[in-house]
């Protein structure tokens, strides 16, 4: 599996903790271990760039993805058919550590935490989730909350 992790936020960010959780996201979710995915930290100048270009939004956000191919979980891996399955380019998740700070804050957790929030987050939006109906929120949510909760084991705390 291909992820790369670009800091380009001036933030001292832990990359490979984001890269680790971003492969247990990935692993959990099945997706093809060949899979390249790049995750970008930027600060909050560039985010508020690419939020009001891309989303037409104003102000910086704390995380935006931008899917590739269409990857979806569950379907690269674990069958008969993975010599066939290509990898695929899942995409970008951009970070932005200044947003994802105050919103710790708020939250009364780590910063670091936040971004883990986040990365996971963008990750299965990159997947194809989404939040905008009950329904789907419900999904997403509970797979990011059980996708933290299994990171978190796995690294003892």
């Amino acid at each position: 599996m291909s992820i790369e992790v670009l800091n380009e936020s001036g933030a001292e960010v832990d990359e490979k903790a984001i890269a680790d959780l971003s492969r247990h996201v990935l692993d959990g979710m099945r997706v093809h271990p060949l899979a390249e995915l790049s995750i970008l930290l930027v600060d909050e100048a560039a985010m508020t760039e690419l939020h009001e270009k891309w989303m037409d939004e104003p102000g910086p956000t704390d995380v935006l993805s931008f899917p590739m191919d269409e990857l979806r979980p569950g379907h690269m891996t674990g069958g008969d058919d993975d010599e066939e399955a290509d990898p695929g380019l899942l995409g970008d998740v951009v970070l932005c550590p200044a947003v994802a700070e105050k919103q710790a804050r708020k939250a009364g957790h780590s910063t670091g935490d936040e971004l883990e929030l986040l990365c996971t987050h963008g990750i299965l939006h990159l997947l194809g989730y989404d939040h905008a109906e009950p329904e789907e929120h419900r999904e997403m949510f509970g797979l990011q909350a059980g996708l933290l909760t299994s990171w978190r084991e796995k690294r003892g705390g």
